[in-house]
């Protein structure tokens, strides 16, 4: 079960991930220094965490679509997101972003090289299952999609 699927719905995942860059900055943009420090709730992550966050996601999937490429049944290393999380408060929002948008480009660049018969590819991943690598790529996107979310519910208060 891929838990991103429902923010994906019937979009193209290599389009939501196209876009969303650009999307990331604009809200960055709105936001400002003051709202990057506004969360959705107490205890939450602030705005600036959520864009930290998608930078070392970005670069998990770097790493995760290369390796599933080039291993055969590639097993998926998963990350405790709370332990990376821990110095967010002391990194910059404008670096996350650039490190994002940056790491992006590359993978959408991969991407592009990718065959049918690669998204085709079965990796797994220890704790969802078996998986295509297809379905890695629409995991990118729906996660790009819950986060926008959330930054434009911060945004929009």
């Amino acid at each position: 079960m891929n838990p991103y699927a429902s923010f994906l719905g019937d979009r193209n995942a290599r389009e939501v991930i196209a876009e969303t860059p650009g999307r990331l900055a604009a809200l960055a943009a709105r936001l400002g220094p003051d709202g990057m420090e506004r969360g959705l709730a107490p205890g939450k992550w602030p705005a600036r965490a959520i864009v930290c966050h998608l930078a070392d996601c970005e670069l998990a999937f770097a790493f995760r679509l290369r390796q599933a490429l080039a291993e055969p049944h590639h097993i998926i290393q998963p990350f405790d997101q709370d332990a990376w999380a821990k110095p967010y408060g002391s990194l910059s929002a404008e670096a996350a972003l650039a490190t994002f948008s940056t790491v992006r480009r590359w993978n959408q660049a991969l991407l592009e090289t990718v065959t049918p018969e690669q998204f085709s590819k079965t990796l797994s991943h220890p704790e969802r299952g078996e998986m295509t690598f297809q379905v890695v790529v629409e995991t990118m996107a729906g996660h790009d999609l819950n986060h926008l979310r959330q930054l434009e519910t911060i945004a929009s208060r």
